[in-house]
């Protein structure tokens, strides 16, 4: 054998090393909180189906509703993900948040005031430097939902100053901020499940909840027996679509293009069902009013007073989300301002 041979079998060899190989699963487990229906749920449903057409089956995602795999731990979902329990997940970020510090970024009381501020902040440096944490975590995020700004909803009275929230019961998610924000303005924080809290709500065991008006007031009918709701605004709940690090790795460029295009498009489109209604008309707020809910829209005025009595909570969370993410998030809505 010539050695000129050789050194073309060595150089066509070598090559083939450097060319990946991509073992696909034959199907990849997607994590949900929620069930089936409401933007979450259906976006996440839409988003399996478009990969699967796309990929030509390549990938093929199938959703997890309502928990199943984290058995009823909802703020396990993060760690799960992580380790290729589940492959992809489309998570709230207040459950991830008890994993991931800076996520509470969200979270913090009366932080934001509208969809233009927090679109600001997911989707400039902000949202880049939490991404790059989740990554370093072992998890890729590819895009950004939500389920929109939390309204609070009671079966006791209307809520119009924090004094009218003390001594009530208030069922919130299991995440410590919600704890403090609740005992910072005088009612008593429960943290349970959703699968829990209803049966309490019925029984009247638990007072009110806090949640998104088009992702769970509306689609679970809370109106039923929360007759009394507060649009406050005093935090919000993106959602990030999220795949396991080593599954990311194991797609081909192509395929990630794909996914990466197909979540921006189904996270736009669960984005304006999530705000369908609280903008502008107002048209959600109607609709709960048909259902016999009494609405208090709170004033910036009114606002403010909830916002200063839950100050000292503002400030101790600061320090647990990181004070450059929060610089960095109030640089992201100064821009969006000007």
């Amino acid at each position: 054998m010539s050695n000129i041979f050789k050194s073309l079998l060595v150089a066509v060899f070598a090559m083939l090393l450097t060319i990946p190989s991509f073992a696909y699963k034959s199907q990849y487990k997607m994590s949900i909180v929620v069930g089936p229906k409401g933007p979450w749920g259906e976006a996440a449903t839409k988003f399996a189906n478009l990969v699967r057409e796309r990929t030509d089956g390549r990938i093929n995602i199938k959703p997890y509703f309502a928990g199943q795999l984290f058995a009823g731990n909802q703020t396990n979902e993060f760690l799960l993900l992580r380790r290729g329990v589940a492959d992809f997940a489309l998570g709230s970020t207040i459950n991830w948040s008890t994993i991931i510090k800076p996520l509470n970024l969200f979270s913090l009381p009366f932080f934001f005031k509208n969809y233009q501020e927090v679109d600001a902040v997911t989707g400039g440096k902000t949202g880049k430097k939490l991404f790059r944490i989740l990554r370093r975590k072992g998890v890729v995020g590819i895009g950004w939902g939500e389920n929109g700004f939390r309204a609070l909803t009671n079966s006791k009275r209307p809520i119009r100053v924090p004094n009218d929230l003390k001594g009530l019961k208030i069922r919130v998610v299991g995440s410590p901020i919600f704890i403090d924000i609740f005992r910072a303005l005088g009612a008593n924080p429960v943290s349970m499940n959703w699968s829990d809290a209803v049966p309490a709500f019925r029984q009247k065991v638990v007072d009110g909840e806090e949640n998104p008006v088009n992702v769970v007031i509306i689609p679970y009918k809370v109106y039923n027996f929360q007759p009394y709701i507060t649009i406050w605004h005093y935090a919000i709940d993106p959602l990030i679509l999220g795949i396991n690090k080593a599954d990311w790795r194991s797609f081909s460029k192509k395929d990630r293009r794909i996914l990466k295009r197909t979540a921006r498009e189904v996270m736009d489109w669960e984005k304006i069902r999530a705000r369908n209604g609280l903008e502008g008309s107002m048209k959600a707020l109607s609709y709960l009013k048909s259902k016999g809910m009494k609405v208090t829209v709170l004033t910036e005025s009114q606002r403010k007073l909830f916002k200063q009595k839950t100050a000292p909570v503002m400030l101790k969370w600061t320090k647990i989300v990181g004070k450059n993410i929060v610089k960095s998030a109030e640089k992201d809505i100064a821009k969006q301002e000007r």
